[in-house]
Parts: C-alpha cells; structure tokens; sequence
C-alpha cells in the first residue's frame, strides 16, 4: 500500500508573515493541495508563532476536509490549544527558538513524564498522539512507555547525506545507507511494538524514493521541498509530482 502524503503548508505562512498581510492564503494552499491528491495537511504551531498564526489553526480545522496534523512542542499552552481545536493529530516536536527549522527528533526519556501527561490528555480528547524522534531504538521504546499512537521518523540525517556535493552516487553514498538502514530498522521496530509509522524532514524528489521503499511507514510529511517546487510549476503539479515520487512513478 502507498504511504500517505500530508503536506505541510508552514512556507506559505512564511511567505505571508514577510509582509504581514493576508496573502497568500494557508486555506486556499490546504484546498489546492487536497484537489491535488494530498492525504492530508500538516502545520506547525510554533512557540514564537514564526509562520502558522492560532488563527489558522482554527479556519484550518474547519477548511482541511482530509486530515489535519499539527506539530507543537509539549507544553501546557500547545496542549490546551490542542484540546481546544481538536486536530485529527498531534505531533509532539522538540522546539529551540533559535533554530531555523526542527533540529531533531524529541529526546522522550529524560522528558517522558511531560511527554507521557501530554501524550494521554491527547488522546482522552480523541487526538492521534505522535511523536517525532529519531530512528532510535531507545526513543521508539520510550514512545511505546508513554503511549503514543505513532512515532514520525525523522528522516534529517538521511536527507543531509544525499544533498552533498557529490549526492547519493558519491561520497554521501555510504552515510545515505547507513541512515537509511536506521530508518528501516526503527520502522520495523516501531512497527513490532504496535505503532503506527510516518517519516519526515528534509525530504525532496530526489531523495524519498529509498525511504518510500520500507513498507512499514504509512505516512509522510513534506513540506518545504513542495513549496519550493510549487514556486516553479504550481502548488497542484509539486504536491502531484510527490506523489508520484513517493509512489515510484515519477519521470
């Protein structure tokens, strides 16, 4: 079975919040990117509110018609706006306000008291809780403790390893594997432990081929590669080509 695609619309928020004005639209991007055959839309609640505004989130949750996943990091604030919007999913990322994008994955054991309290009022409230970790046996196991539903992989160091100069047919070939390897083997490891498998960061065209090869994950979320794309043939042909990629079909 092809892994679903969600697509995650955070740049077009970005674009808006450069001028601070109404366009272009989240909702109109969500809408586009369903006609196109997106599974599914994925948005960033950030602490700092750098892109995806709280104002979105609620027209989305009443726009999106397919499935709404939202990340945010596990404080008090995001659970309660969680609860109170009720998403289709959460997924709980680490969040440093320095940062430009995600860094990693959640670092769940010295924080899985929080991350447990936050996985269970999610899911009291009938919320799909995920949690994006590294492909760590360590991390997975500590997400079976605390009850996730899912854990999304991050993909950032296999992603990293093919965008080298020399790609995945030169030097960054070894690496590539070696990363690729951990994305298989935690994916079967998570998938042995009962949860639902979805991948992310940093993947392209060029690159989600390999990863959409390991059966077990179901699920993908991509964004700033369909944006980007988007800026040179259109929102509707870079979320279709994704999924052609994804799906093995692409030219």
């Amino acid at each position: 079975m092809t892994a679903r695609l969600n697509v995650n619309i955070d740049h077009v928020a970005t674009v808006r919040q450069a001028r601070r004005a109404p366009e272009p639209s989240v909702v109109a991007a969500a809408m586009i990117c369903e006609q196109a055959g997106a599974d599914g839309i994925t948005i960033h609640l950030r602490g700092d509110r750098r892109h995806i505004q709280d104002a979105d989130l609620t027209v989305l949750r009443q726009a999106v018609t397919t499935y709404l996943n939202v990340e945010m990091a596990a404080t008090e604030e995001m659970i309660r706006i969680a609860i109170d919007v009720r998403p289709d999913a959460v997924s709980l990322v680490p969040e440093n306000p320095k940062e430009i994008t995600t860094e990693g994955g959640l670092n769940v054991r010295p924080n899985i008291a929080i991350v447990r309290a936050a996985v269970n009022r999610l899911r009291d409230s009938g919320i799909v809780a995920s949690l994006f970790i590294d492909p760590d046996p360590q991390q997975i196991e500590a997400a079976r403790e605390v009850n996730a539903q899912q854990v999304e992989l991050c993909t950032a160091a296999y992603a990293e390893a093919t965008l080298g100069s020399h790609g995945i047919h030169g030097e960054g070939a070894v690496r590539a594997n070696q990363e690729l390897r951990r994305l298989r083997e935690g994916a079967a490891l998570a998938a042995q432990y009962g949860l639902h498998v979805a991948a992310g960061h940093g993947l392209t065209l060029r690159n989600v081929g390999a990863v959409a090869q390991i059966s077990e994950i179901e699920e993908f979320n991509i964004g700033h590669s369909i944006i980007s794309n988007a800026v040179f043939v259109g929102l509707e042909r870079a979320v279709r080509e994704m999924r052609e990629a994804i799906r093995g079909t692409a030219d």
